[in-house]
């Protein structure tokens, strides 16, 4: 069941595709990397967590769209970075800027089920990047402990969304 339900996730990936038109066209050569379902991508461009710089939300504290001028492979999937020392800086550390649970949607996550996330909605919660569907999701992670059950379902998940 739960693989089933990885495969409509990809399917549902469209509805953050609008994000998709504040980064600039995808680099030929991110079209070409055997990406993973590990990591959110943009279905399109296969860029990780829809373009956006997993250093930007906690260096400006913000969600900002990366630059094609400053891409990274890490992962198996292009990430895209606002500045070059973003890029530095995750590539130094990738585990550090990475968002827990692949980018999926940590309340989800909570729940066995992986879901793409928004992510223009996040937390960073214990020094970890959070990113969540909507708001909604943000919230009830917030009113209950769901850090326990998203970390013990995660491996499970992960093995599943491997290729």
């Amino acid at each position: 069941m739960l693989q089933s339900k990885a495969k409509m996730s990809l399917a549902r990936r469209g509805f953050v595709a609008g994000l998709g038109a504040c980064v600039a066209a995808p680099a030929v050569h991110a079209a070409g990397l055997g990406t993973t379902d590990m990591i959110v991508a943009d279905p399109r461009s296969g860029i990780a967590i829809f373009g956006f710089d997993a250093v930007a939300y906690f260096v400006e504290g913000r969600a900002r769209a990366g630059d094609p001028d400053h891409e990274a492979v890490w992962s198996g999937v292009a990430w895209r970075f606002c500045s070059e020392a973003n890029r530095v800086a995750f590539l130094r550390n990738p585990e550090v800027f990475a968002p827990a649970f692949g980018g999926y949607d940590a309340e989800a996550v909570s729940r066995g089920t992986p879901v793409d996330s928004d992510p223009t909605v996040y937390l960073i919660e214990d020094g970890r990047l959070l990113l969540f569907r909507s708001v909604e999701a943000r919230q009830r992670w917030l009113a209950t402990d769901l850090r326990a059950a998203a970390d013990t379902a995660w491996p499970g998940m992960r093995r599943l969304l491997q290729p």
